[in-house]
């Protein structure tokens, strides 16, 4: 039987309930998976430019600073070695991917855990974000604290849904984007989650594997 979470509407007094999908929300809790996926995306997110040069790639220092003896100085030859100031550098960072593969399959039953972890301790909640006519920062907070869920707090969204996307994205520790940007370690992250009525469809559907592929450029 699938669990039932708060469904707030705003603007109502009270809230309801909403039936969600057993598949995507009553599945078991794999750490190690949830590990790996979230890893993954973290790891993608790195720009990965970090880049020195070494002493063949530092300019000048092609002549040799000084003859090879009789100065009572060290031999020496060339002022770019790693050893002096200016130098090229051992062992630095170049330019890399950090990017890993994690298998689509994989990815899904990651997601299903992290939004069955969302539903058994009840930090999820389904709204109408056609209730934002415009942009509105204190129709915003008023949902929220109507509903009163922890922060961090992920908002999910239907790209046409702009309007409720502007109004949470001048709330401090909320963070709204589009359903098909979210990832396991945003979802994870979050200590609640509020999905709108569009995007909910769209999110069980990854979660299930059925009609989105944005998990799989996760």
């Amino acid at each position: 039987m699938a669990r039932s979470a708060p469904v707030v509407i705003p603007g109502a007094a009270s809230g309801g309930t909403v039936a969600l999908d057993a598949v995507a929300f009553e599945a078991d809790f794999n750490m190690p998976l949830v590990h790996e996926a979230v890893r993954a995306e973290l790891a993608a997110r790195r720009r990965g430019t970090a880049s020195t040069k070494t002493r063949g790639e530092v300019s000048g220092g092609s002549a040799k600073p000084w003859r090879q003896k009789g100065t009572g100085r060290a031999r020496a030859g060339s002022s770019r070695s790693p050893v002096w100031t200016g130098g090229g550098t051992v062992f630095g960072p170049t330019p890399r991917g950090y990017t890993f593969k994690v298998n689509r399959k994989a990815r899904r039953a990651a997601l299903r855990s992290a939004l069955s972890v969302h539903a058994e301790r009840a930090s999820l909640a389904v709204f109408d974000a056609a209730r934002f006519d415009g942009p509105s920062t204190r129709q915003a907070v008023e949902l929220l604290d109507e509903w009163g869920g922890d922060f961090p707090t992920l908002v999910l969204l239907d790209a046409t849904e702009e309007a409720a996307g502007k109004s949470f994205r001048n709330i401090a520790r909320v963070l709204a984007m589009p359903v098909e940007d979210a990832g396991v370690a945003d979802v994870i992250g979050a200590a609640s989650l509020l999905v709108s009525e569009t995007a909910l469809e769209a999110l069980v559907a990854r979660a299930a594997g059925a009609g989105g592929l944005a998990e799989e450029t996760g």
